[in-house]
């Protein structure tokens, strides 16, 4: 169990990188913005990094994990990186520059014609967010996780700041102080919350400035092609991925139908998916932690083993943070203002939809270590195809929630898909029962309370309270018998 305890390490660590920056802007932004900004103002943000994750995906091109991948080979590693981050570099600054001479065309297109520098500031955003993902990579690879998380906080910092000083502080003295009327237009403030983005992210680049400019090794054009050919189907995968991300949130500007004010129901259902941020972040941070983990157990005798086993704690933690969020969702709507809660009902699906992706995550293990990345890029096609479909068809009818159903359908039929496909090509045993077991029992406890009558609110939070020691109790007594079942 000591390769669990490891990977629990190493995620906690990398905690400090992903969640802790993350929880920051979640619990002072989310609430900050959704009490200062109107729900279409707020729609503005929501569309605009839904734009910012297709555009990651494309400039980054599954590069990373091919990085991971032929890094491994210990006689080419510092030419596997050399040559990774001169291919970045050039397609980033290439993509920023593009942004720079067309910018107002794309403004006019996406229909921000009197505000086109939002698509200047989004540009540099998601470049130079794509230029220090290898060197990201770099830090990761070699378990710096400190390193990496020192990074991230001070990125969080700088933008936390910044969004203080413009959206608050020279919204509220700017006709006081000359000073700040001198630069400061109170009709741009969304453009502020973009521009602190921008400041905190060219302050990112330059703590990554060593790993950027100082490197050792060689480009090779023999090695950026052995890099491409696995990663390109991985940039379909990711591509296709982020349909099922963010495609809702595109689409929903154009097809929902009157009464309904696009914009405005746009961010409502912005606010609200920021309500299942704890799913979000505690897969992300096991993501950093396990890509590096499991190319590193690859060639040991039991690896089919520890990864039956990391996917079964991995739902059990999911389904933890899934009863935390839905047993105490009065609480924790308090993050997002009034204006904002009519969509609570989308949070539970939410949730489920964010555990189905991290079981997908866990189960794409087989086709990243058989280099059969084609089927990743087939599996999340698939899920694309469901999530339009879903969405096309029912937005119109039923609005944001048919986006939420999407999301949740689109990544339920993907795990089904890639573990059938896993059997056939790199068979894990899992243990099936224990894992629906764990699912079943949290969804059965979250219908108990939600249809429950007790009006005594000291007696209904004891009682959720008790459920949720009583989930970990189940669950540590059936991992214990089945150890001494072993022994």
């Amino acid at each position: 169990m000591s390769y669990l305890k490891q990977l629990a390490g190493q995620t906690a660590v990398y905690g400090l990188g992903v969640v802790i920056p993350r929880l920051l802007t979640y619990v002072l932004l989310t609430p900050f913005y959704t009490r200062i900004f109107a729900r279409a103002e707020y729609g503005i943000i929501t569309e605009l990094y839904a734009y910012v994750v297709f555009l990651i995906v494309i400039l980054t091109y599954g590069l990373e994990t091919g990085y991971f991948r032929f890094s491994k080979e210990k006689e080419t590693d510092k030419d596997v990186y050399k040559t990774s981050l001169i291919s970045i570099v050039i397609s980033s600054l290439s993509f920023i520059l593009i942004i720079f001479l067309f910018y107002k065309r794309i403004a006019d297109v996406l229909g921000y014609e009197s505000s086109s520098k939002y698509i200047l500031w989004i540009g540099i955003i998601v470049g130079l967010d794509a230029l220090t993902a290898i060197p990201f990579a770099k830090i990761r690879l070699q378990n710096k996780a400190m390193k990496y998380s020192l990074i991230r906080v001070i990125e969080v910092a700088v933008n936390l700041f910044f969004n203080w000083f413009f959206v608050l502080y020279c919204f509220n003295n700017y006709e006081e102080y000359d000073w700040i009327s001198k630069f400061y237009n109170p009709e741009f403030r969304i453009g502020y919350v973009l521009l602190s983005n921008m400041f905190a992210t060219i302050a990112k680049t330059i703590l990554l400035s060593k790993e950027i400019l100082f490197s050792d090794g060689q480009f090779q054009y023999t090695i950026l092609k052995k890099l491409l050919s696995y990663s390109f189907p991985l940039l379909i995968a990711g591509l296709a991925g982020t349909i099922n991300e963010a495609i809702d949130r595109i689409l929903l500007k154009y097809m929902i139908q009157p009464p309904y004010l696009p914009m405005e129901q746009l961010g409502i259902y912005g606010a609200n998916l920021k309500l299942a941020v704890l799913m979000t972040l505690f897969i992300q941070m096991f993501r950093y932690a396990a890509e590096p983990f499991f190319f590193s157990k690859m060639n040991e005798g039991n690896a089919k083993e520890i990864y039956a086993e990391v996917m079964k704690y991995f739902i059990f933690a999911a389904m933890s943070i899934f009863l935390l969020v839905v047993l105490y969702i009065d609480i924790f709507k308090l993050f997002i203002g009034v204006e904002f809660r009519e969509a609570i009902a989308i949070v539970p699906i939410i949730l489920l939809a964010n555990l189905f992706m991290g079981i997908f995550y866990n189960l794409s293990v087989w086709y990243k270590l058989t280099n059969l990345t084609k089927f990743g890029a087939y599996l999340v096609i698939s899920g694309a195809a469901v999530t339009i479909v879903v969405n096309v068809i029912f937005i119109p009818k039923c609005g944001y929630m048919a986006s939420a159903w999407g999301h949740f359908s689109a990544y339920l039929v993907m795990i089904i898909l890639s573990y059938l496909f896993g059997r056939k090509y790199y068979k894990i045993n899992y243990d099936l029962k224990r894992i629906f077991v764990y699912i079943f029992l949290a969804i059965l406890l979250f219908y108990l309370f939600k249809n429950n009558s007790i009006t005594n609110q000291l007696i209904l939070y004891g009682l959720k309270s008790l459920s949720l020691f009583l989930y970990l109790f189940i669950f540590i007594l059936l991992e214990r018998n089945l150890k001494v079942k072993r022994n």
